[in-house]
């Protein structure tokens, strides 16, 4: 959601956009260089009126570590989840960390971070191990919630844009995905998926959020409100899925057992159970006489 948004305060309190779990208010890409004074006042007035408390997570994208350090002084700030570092790298992320670092000395505030991914080092995969490694300092990583794949970014580095006719699974994205799964996943940090910026294509929208699931992509942003409920319905568990998870985390089922038509091996899927369970815990279990509508009516927002 652009900072300069006329109804911030309402959406901000979540007064506007229905059932949400999550708002990102944004001053970097989504607001103009002569638009950010307005963007950071229209951001105060809206932190002001956010309620103490509150089931919405909410998050500034910041625009650079000055803008970060300008929003943390802002009345109101501490009642925030925590940021969006944009373009994070190895090489500017200090200069974010130590602001939250600072903060958490003096006032005990802890904030959660979603470092995005965007920029020409995650072509590099030395780059993202050396980054990966800085991110699980000591005291660092506690405020790693997840990391961020920018695809439209990383898709104009290349100089394209995500086509209308499919997925972004088959663009050069496709095996960059891959790459930061197995550069992060295994490492115990949760990676989240583009966005999908074409409004009008459900179907294609609902192709790919369940190949981010099959990736291990652990949630998709929203670019646009229509796309909440869809997102949502693909991420609820299926309730087979969630018996066999259950089922393979019993300590009473054999190493090894058929369910579903499938085998199950307790050592090798208990990270994959565990998973399934934290992702039911958020998102809800889809049970079989739910069916997903791939063309839900698109909001106006």
């Amino acid at each position: 959601m652009p900072a300069t948004h006329k109804n911030l305060q309402q959406i901000a309190r979540g007064e506007l956009l229905g059932a949400v779990r999550s708002l990102i208010f944004c001053t970097e890409d989504a607001v103009l260089e002569s638009e950010l004074g307005d963007a950071l006042c229209n951001l105060s007035l809206a932190l002001q009126a956010l309620p103490p408390r509150s089931n919405i997570d909410r998050f500034v994208r910041v625009r650079s570590p000055e803008v970060l350090r300008r929003v943390i002084a802002m009345p109101g700030a501490q009642r925030l989840t925590g940021f969006v570092l944009p373009k994070a790298t190895r090489h500017n992320f200090d200069a974010y960390f130590q602001q939250i670092r600072q903060v958490r000395q003096i006032s005990n505030t802890h904030y959660g971070l979603m470092p995005t991914l965007e920029t020409v080092e995650v072509f590099d995969e030395a780059e993202m191990k050396l980054f990966r490694q800085c991110l699980e300092q000591p005291g660092v990583r506690e405020h790693i919630l997840a990391l961020r794949i920018g695809g439209n970014d990383l898709l104009a580095l290349l100089g394209i844009r995500r086509p209308r006719g499919m997925t972004i699974y088959r663009t050069p994205l496709g095996m960059v995905i891959s790459r930061l799964v197995t550069t992060f996943v295994p490492y115990g940090f949760g990676l989240t998926a583009p966005v999908f910026e074409h409004l009008g294509q459900p179907a294609l929208l609902a192709q790919e959020i369940e190949e981010d699931i099959a990736h291990g992509l652990i949630g998709k942003t929203a670019i646009h409100p229509s796309q909440i409920t869809l997102i949502e319905q693909h991420y609820r568990v299926h309730h087979n899925d969630m018996e066999a998870a259950l089922r393979i985390m019993d300590r009473a089922s054999p190493a090894v057992f058929k369910m579903h038509d499938s085998m199950c091996e307790v050592a090798t899927h208990r990270a994959w159970a565990h998973s399934v369970v934290e992702q039911a815990r958020v998102f809800g279990i889809r049970h079989a006489d739910t069916e997903i509508d791939a063309n839900p009516p698109l909001s106006a927002a």
